[in-house]
């Protein structure tokens, strides 16, 4: 099999066999670190995403299922496909809320393990290096089209906080159920339920005691929103948050 390689490449042939082939280094990824972090946050989704592209294995002796930056993977498409050295994509894995089947009551998270750019490109398959990574990047991850996010201001005023339309933190990256300022998490109201990115939100905990008030524990504001869900980022924690908490959008 040839490849249509950079130049630099020719120079994977001299590598020891028993070591992975690697990609030449690279300077850091210059991207502003508030729009590194919300690459990766995670989302929600009630349905597999469609996924024709995958990370198929790695260039090295033995059999590896986790890939690190610098890392050289295959993929499962090439020039037939439209690839081209040079395009990035990021690597996204769907990790079910609970076991069972996927759906409205079990949605997926879909976690960003980072992303790739191609670095050689045959017909119908191509190397590709991993050059930014929210943490590994695993065999048959799949491949979406790569663009960074825009990080959302606060939306103006502190209004009240709509205390008769309550939604629940539902979970975070690799099913993580606890929280505090700067972390992301995701909750079951979206742009169906009157958000916007930007939006603000108070996270509450009722403490199960009668005659008392929720507890407030933390702000947090909109930064992906979707018909149904949201994910949030904590801008403010008082305490922990938990999966199960109230959320009520200011508005």
């Amino acid at each position: 099999m040839r490849f249509k390689l950079l130049p630099v490449v020719a120079l994977l042939a001299c590598a020891p066999p028993a070591r992975a082939q690697r990609a030449p280094g690279r300077g850091p990824v210059n991207v502003p670190p508030d729009v590194l972090s919300q690459v990766c946050a995670p989302t929600l989704a009630f349905e597999a995403p469609p996924a024709p592209l995958r990370v198929t294995g790695s260039q090295e002796a033995k059999v590896r299922t986790t890939m690190a930056p610098g890392d050289l993977i295959t993929i499962n498409a090439g020039s037939d496909n439209g690839i081209e050295v040079g395009q990035r994509y990021f690597a996204r894995r769907p990790i079910p809320l609970e076991r069972g089947e996927t759906g409205r009551d079990n949605p997926l998270i879909l976690h960003t393990a980072g992303w790739i750019l191609i670095y050689a490109v045959d017909d119908r398959m191509s190397l590709a290096t991993i050059e930014h990574a929210c943490d590994a990047v695993q065999l048959n991850d799949y491949l979406e089209p790569f663009a960074l996010p825009v990080v959302p201001s606060a939306l103006p005023g502190r209004p009240q906080a709509q205390r008769s339309n309550y939604g629940r933190v539902l979970s975070g990256t690799d099913n993580r159920a606890t929280f505090g300022t700067g972390d992301y998490m995701m909750v079951d109201r979206g742009s169906d339920h009157g958000v916007a990115l930007g939006a603000q939100f108070v996270v509450y905990r009722d403490k199960l005691e009668d005659g008392n008030f929720l507890f407030e524990l933390a702000d947090a504001m909109a930064v992906d929103v979707r018909p149904e869900t949201s994910t949030l980022r904590v801008t403010r924690s008082i305490d922990g948050v938990k999966v199960g908490d109230y959320v009520a959008l200011r508005k």
